[in-house]
């Protein structure tokens, strides 16, 4: 494998994917700063990451729903690294499509989570990147964006909205030689989706990291993983509305 980003910034610490994202630059000797909540599953990380070879490991324990905080931190993670070679947005709920048809306050919380919070870190990520002329903004958000169904609208609306984000971000400094990254991962086999009938469409979060580090070196824009979502999503987008609206999806 090539030389991987080595001054990692990670959003969301503490989620499976994240893990597989993070394990294998750990044993390159990456200096990572780790942002999540959950102070007890943060240690448990930043233990197992300093295990595996981490060169330093940097644990912040905050709510990235508080977004008048995130300036701050952001500040302290770019001093600790001395510099941001890759940001990792991978925070973020499913939360339940029923609850937040029903009430706005339970769609607002999903809205956001994985949206209006993202938005602000990209927002300050990118403008940090541009200044450098160089960076990985990856941000995991989901194939679920593609396509809205009524299972779950509402998510899949948040991931929809952060995907155009994403996209006007991209084209106005993919010229400054800043490197945008989309994450759609389909079904993934986390904490998030215990929940859910597992089938064999769902991966192995490490499988979906290794996924990510690939698109990463390659600088691809978008990345769908496994790469069979790609292929899924473009039939279900294809599928006339008239047709559609009837599925049970």
């Amino acid at each position: 494998m090539a030389k991987l980003p080595s001054r990692v910034l990670v959003l969301g610490a503490t989620s499976a994917i994240a893990a597989g994202v993070m394990r294998p630059l750990a044993e390159q000797g990456a200096r990572i700063y780790l942002v999540a909540r959950n102070p007890e599953k943060l240690k448990a990380v930043a233990s197992d990451l300093q295990t595996r070879g981490a060169g330093a490991v940097f644990p912040h324990v905050m709510d990235l729903d508080d977004t008048a905080a995130h300036e701050a931190m952001l500040t302290e993670a770019a001093a600790k690294l001395e510099t941001i070679d890759l940001a990792l947005i991978a925070h973020g709920i499913l939360g339940a499509q029923e609850q937040a048809q029903a009430d706005y306050a339970a769609a607002e919380a999903i809205l956001r989570t994985n949206f209006l919070s993202a938005v602000s870190l990209i927002t300050w990520l990118a403008n940090y990147f541009e200044s450098t002329h160089q960076g990985t903004l990856a941000v995991i958000s989901s194939v679920a964006g593609d396509r809205g169904r009524k299972s779950n609208y509402v998510y899949g609306s948040s991931k929809a909205a952060l995907n155009t984000f994403l996209d006007g971000v991209r084209n106005r400094i993919d010229r400054s030689g800043v490197h945008i990254l989309t994450i759609k991962p389909g079904f993934v086999s986390t904490p998030m989706t215990a929940h859910l009938p597992q089938s064999a469409l769902f991966a192995h979060p490490a499988t979906v990291g290794r996924g990510i580090l690939k698109a990463i070196e390659k600088r691809k824009d978008v990345a769908y993983v496994p790469p069979m979502w790609a292929i899924i999503m473009f039939i279900i987008r294809s599928v006339p509305d008239s047709i559609f609206k009837k599925l049970n999806l």
